[in-house]
């Protein structure tokens, strides 16, 4: 411990002691020191009209005090903070000051820790102190909360059952201000008079040796070697006599009898009685010895007797004669010291108090942004007709700021699905608000039906106008159940990963664009097999990256993992989860898309079928057109009145593309569990549109027919330069 970090606080007990009357007062102004001063000043110099004393006359100065004239008790005693010496294997209490006594109680020293101190074993220190004992080196536990009744403990005479609160003494008003300010201020830790307020103390537990003999001061002080001989000298502390001894049992200075009691003695020089043991008589200088064989017993100790001189006889001495001329009494040597324990406790409920209200805070805004990111996911997919789809999203652990990641299924019509999975650079809430504006600008872009590569084109400017700070990676992939097959485009993004029926799994090949937001790039599209039976995922980084891996290794292990994980959507997702080790400390926000196109087989084949038409010849292919659309919806079963609305959407389509299309024409019927698609392509990119026609008007009604009695209608160009007009029924339940 820095004794001198504390030196500023020291009252001054030396300075005073030495400065006491002989009725034992100590002068309370500065005034007081100069009429007593006058009263002993030469007479001559009053006559001569002097008004203070001459330099002749002055008194020598006072020896500047240090630190090896303080003892321990003299320091540990005005420390504010809370300190308790041990000694021994069983630590034994050797010495506590004030400051632990106002929290604690009242402890009985030569007692163990753990009959006579419970605070220490329910606070886990009696281990740590142990550890401290064999190791050598200090021990430090943080932050453990002390109640505001304390903790039960029997009394000094070693009988349990009293009330704690008759154990406890109010906190010293010197040593306590502090913490009485802090506990008017805080209501709620203020704890009933006479008990300590709840807390939060970090405890240290730190190796001293206990008993250290040290020089015998010099033999003028009788008093003071009395002292040293019963406290182990200054830096030491003896066991068994550090919390007071003779008649009153010790003061506010922290020693009975000690440095101003001891400093007393010495500095009488005129033979008058000075009060060293609280009765107003002075001690002979048999009685002096006797104190010192008394404190040498009371410790185990043995001193020799022998010739002291007086005190006053000191004084009369020759004028030049040093102390050290003296005889000096003999003192038996100390006993060997023991190792032990200095715990130093310091009180942190404040620190505490307030590290606790950053993490509330920090947690309060954690999950506001966290409730900003969900709310800009989809509450719920979209569930497409031939596709089982699933997806997931785990934010960063609770030391991590939540990220961009986001995810969409969007369901296109005729069949067909858009697939998103995105992660904008960055954290907190600047990037969960781009990313909520790409989310919804990727929905609007998907509307317009127009192919991955072109998406990610307008993406990408869209991106730089939001902030050009934030870059973003993303992947926008469709799937068509007719042709089979995952078109996609990516933006930086990681590969797809895509497993076929007979269980192989591989990654989709290139091409691969830099992020959104870099502009200046053609990005492309490409397409993977995804038929019957088949399956993929699409992911962020935060599931495969690790900080001690490269990345391409933790591709491969999604790879392992996804071959092996079997059942549906929702439970491949949580399954690749574990299997990447994700749990929710991770440092990274996670988000997992899955797709499965499924195999029907039995009953649920009978729910889907397709039928398709080459339009060959000229106008006669409206007619035939008409005769395979009723043939086909008959076969389906579907009612009369859908039967009858399905040829009339038919007839207009095909009727519409004879008119503003180029062969090849086709015709296409498909049916699922839950609509009817009808469908006409052609070689024409020029895409319908709706349009009012006025009466006198010979065309532009068959589009408006066909959204009128249709559940949904669309247009999109197809890869080979031409387009499609589709459009949709919904079939009843049941």
């Amino acid at each position: 411990m820095n004794f001198t970090r504390w030196s500023a606080r020291l009252p001054g007990t030396q300075r005073r002691a030495a400065a006491r009357t002989e009725s034992g007062a100590v002068p309370a102004a500065r005034g007081e020191h100069l009429e007593a001063s006058a009263r002993t000043a030469p007479a001559s110099s009053v006559a001569s009209g002097a008004t203070g004393p001459s330099p002749e006359a002055a008194a020598p100065p006072s020896p500047a005090l240090t630190i090896e004239a303080l003892s321990v008790q003299d320091i540990l005693g005005q420390v504010p903070a809370l300190v308790a010496v041990f000694y021994g294997p069983e630590h034994r209490l050797a010495y506590a000051n004030d400051a632990y006594t106002a929290v604690f109680g009242s402890r009985t020293p030569g007692r163990t820790a753990r009959d006579a101190l419970p605070e220490l074993e329910e606070l886990g220190l009696l281990p740590l102190m142990d550890q401290v004992l064999r190791s050598g080196k200090p021990r430090t536990v943080k932050s453990r909360r002390v109640p505001a009744g304390g903790f039960g403990a029997p009394d000094q005479d070693g009988s349990p059952g009293e009330a704690a609160a008759s154990r406890r003494k109010p906190a010293d008003a010197s040593t306590m201000s502090g913490r009485a300010d802090t506990a008017e201020q805080d209501g709620s830790r203020a704890a009933p008079s006479g008990l300590p307020r709840q807390g939060y103390y970090t405890f240290t537990c730190t190796p001293i040796e206990v008993g250290a003999a040290v020089p015998v001061p010099a033999a003028a002080v009788i008093a003071a070697t009395a002292q040293t001989v019963a406290f182990g000298g200054p830096g030491t502390v003896t066991p068994g006599g550090t919390t007071g001894s003779g008649a009153d049992g010790g003061g506010a200075d922290g020693a009975s009898g000690g440095v101003g009691a001891s400093a007393a003695a010495a500095g009488d020089t005129t033979g008058s009685p000075t009060s060293a043991t609280g009765d107003g008589r002075a001690p002979t200088p048999d009685a002096a010895v006797k104190t010192v064989q008394g404190h040498g017993r009371a410790q185990g100790q043995t001193v020799a007797s022998g010739p002291t001189p007086a005190p006053a006889a000191a004084a009369k001495a020759a004028p030049g004669a040093t102390p050290a001329a003296q005889p000096a009494p003999r003192v038996a040597p100390h006993p060997a010291p023991q190792h032990g324990v200095l715990v130093f406790a310091a009180e942190v409920t404040d620190q505490v108090e307030s590290a606790e209200r950053l993490r509330a805070s920090e947690r309060r805004q954690r999950e506001a942004v966290v409730t900003l990111q969900r709310s800009l996911l989809p509450q719920e997919l979209e569930q497409p007709d031939d596709l089982r789809v699933a997806a997931t999203y785990q934010p960063g652990g609770t030391e991590a700021a939540v990220g961009g990641d986001w995810y969409d299924v969007i369901t296109l019509g005729a069949g067909r699905t858009a697939l998103v999975i995105g992660d904008v650079m960055g954290r907190g809430v600047r990037a969960a608000a781009v990313m909520g504006q790409l989310r919804t600008a990727v929905r609007a872009y998907a509307r317009l039906d127009l192919p991955p590569h072109e998406v990610l084109q307008l993406l990408d400017g869209l991106a730089a106008e939001i902030d050009a700070s934030q870059i973003a990676t993303c992947v926008y992939a469709v799937h068509d159940p007719n042709e089979g097959r995952l078109v996609y485009a990516s933006a930086g993004h990681l590969p797809i990963i895509v497993r076929d029926a007979d269980g192989t799994v591989r990654r989709a090949a290139e091409p691969t664009g830099p992020p959104l937001g870099t502009g200046g790039w053609l990005h492309a599209s490409g397409s993977v097999p995804l038929g019957p039976g088949s399956a993929a995922v699409l992911y962020t980084d935060g599931l495969v990256e690790r900080r001690d891996q490269d990345i391409d290794d933790g591709v491969a292990a999604l790879e392992r993992a996804f071959a092996g994980a079997t059942g549906t959507p929702q439970i491949v997702c949580d399954r690749l989860l574990r299997a990447l080790g994700v749990t929710a400390e991770h440092d990274d926000d996670v988000a997992v898309l899955v797709l499965e196109y499924p195999a029907r087989t039995g009953h649920d084949a009978e729910l889907f079928h397709n039928a398709a038409l080459e339009l060959l010849g000229g106008i006669e292919a409206a007619p035939r057109a008409r005769a395979f659309a009723t043939g086909v919806l008959a076969s389906w079963r579907f009612p009369t009145e859908l039967r009858d609305l399905g040829v009339l959407a038919a007839s207009e389509l095909v009727a519409n593309s004879l008119q503003h299309g180029t062969p090849p024409m086709r015709l296409r019927l498909r049916r699922t569990d839950r609509r009817l698609i009808i469908e006409v392509t052609d070689g024409d990119d020029h895409l319908p549109r709706r349009r009012r026609a006025e009466p006198i008007d010979e065309a532009g009604r068959g589009i408006s027919i066909v959204a009128t009695i249709a559940s949904s209608w669309g247009s999109r160009r197809t890869p080979g330069g031409g387009k499609a007009v589709w459009c949709e029924f919904a079939l009843p339940r049941g």
